[in-house]
């Protein structure tokens, strides 16, 4: 019987899994070191779990398989994002997380969680399988299974003592530092002369065949009130995850994927690095910034410099738009430039009177499905 990292790899590829988004936990160390040396898979490795839930669902709907690998701990910071998206939508994401705290435990933090996780789980009618040793291995392929039958997350809680006797794999990944890069930058900011909601009825006039992934609230019911589309993903909750969605389709597509995301969003998601490392040439993050918490009542947000938390991310495309003509010019000219693009359009606080969206989630989730996977 192969060890237990190898077992649990060819599960996961053999169940046909194309996208894996990983964050570290010692206990999985071969395990990651497999997925991450893997060319048949595409691997993304997070700063955040939060992320891959988001980056999870959008490479689902746009056609491929995911699967998260993480730390048990990590699963208390997923939970609104697993509830709010994967369950709310009905999309499927089978989770391998090591189960910290309840088994030769050398790290006090870890227990209080750990213990605690599946009564949790239970409480949220969050479907978990607990893998006990490496007898139980497995049981892996079910969880997976079960995720995609049901469209539901299904998470495998895997004790360290499965993988006692894993050996490290040869061939540790180095960090690969990017060259040098000289940056001149001004900050001017202006006045801005567009609402919100008249820059995304601009926006909408450029629309072809792009996917477009609307922020969660009122950006989504403005866009919707603008002009409604099959090829528009309307967010309900999960924010913060608008820019994650975007990238995870823009990893299984080749059609142009675009976001309308918010400043408080993107600050909140912390997805512009991966979005940098991954480098897709069909996403554009457009930033709606209207310094404020805009669907809450525009309570004012945290200043961040958009453009300048993009240039730091590792984006080289950095675009603004403060003015109508500004915010046109752009658009005519976006495909021009590979992607990823980061497009930076400054609004007035304030909410245009739009009604909710008459389309419930798993409608939503399958009308967009069926609209990608329709040839450009």
């Amino acid at each position: 019987m192969p060890e237990p990292a190898r077992a649990i790899l060819e599960l996961v590829k053999r169940n046909k899994i194309d996208v894996v988004s990983t964050l570290p936990c010692e206990k999985f160390s071969a395990l990651l070191q497999l997925v991450a040396h893997d060319q048949a898979l595409c691997h993304v490795g997070l700063n955040r779990e939060e992320n891959g839930v988001g980056i999870s669902a959008g490479a689902y709907l746009a056609g491929g398989k995911p699967l998260m690998i993480i730390q048990s701990t990590g699963l208390g910071t997923v939970l609104n994002a697993l509830m709010s998206l994967t369950v709310t939508y009905r999309l499927p994401l089978p989770i391998l997380a090591s189960w910290r705290g309840v088994y030769n435990e050398r790290i006090e933090a870890q227990v209080p969680l750990g213990m605690a996780l599946p009564k949790l789980l239970d409480a949220l009618d969050l479907k978990h399988t607990i893998i006990e040793d490496a007898t139980q291995l497995g049981s892996v392929e079910d969880v997976i299974q079960d995720a995609f039958e049901n469209e539901r997350p299904h998470i495998a809680l895997i004790s360290p003592r499965t993988g006692d006797r894993d050996e490290r794999i040869a061939g540790t990944i180095v960090p690969q530092h990017r060259k040098m890069r000289v940056l001149e930058y001004t900050c001017n900011p202006r006045k801005p002369e567009l609402s919100r909601y008249e820059a995304i009825r601009i926006l909408t006039e450029y629309l072809r065949e792009e996917a477009v992934i609307a922020n969660i609230g009122v950006p989504s019911k403005e866009l919707y009130a603008a002009r409604d589309r099959a090829l528009h993903f309307y967010m309900l909750g999960s924010l913060g995850q608008a820019t994650p969605i975007g990238l995870g389709v823009s990893l299984k597509t080749q059609r142009e994927t675009m976001v309308l995301d918010g400043d408080g969003s993107l600050q909140m998601s912390t997805v512009l690095p991966l979005v940098a490392e991954k480098r897709p040439e069909n996403l554009s993050v457009i930033c709606l910034d209207n310094g404020t918490w805009g669907s809450t009542g525009d309570q004012p947000a945290p200043y961040m410099d958009m453009e300048l938390m993009a240039l730091s991310a590792g984006i080289e495309t950095v675009l603004r738009a403060t003015t109508e003509a500004e915010l046109r010019s752009v658009l005519e000219g976006l495909y021009e430039i590979r992607g990823p693009r980061f497009l930076h359009v400054t609004v007035k606080p304030g909410n245009a009177k739009v009604e909710n969206i008459p389309v419930g989630a798993t409608a939503l989730k399958r009308r967009f499905m069926a609209a990608l996977s329709r040839a450009v």
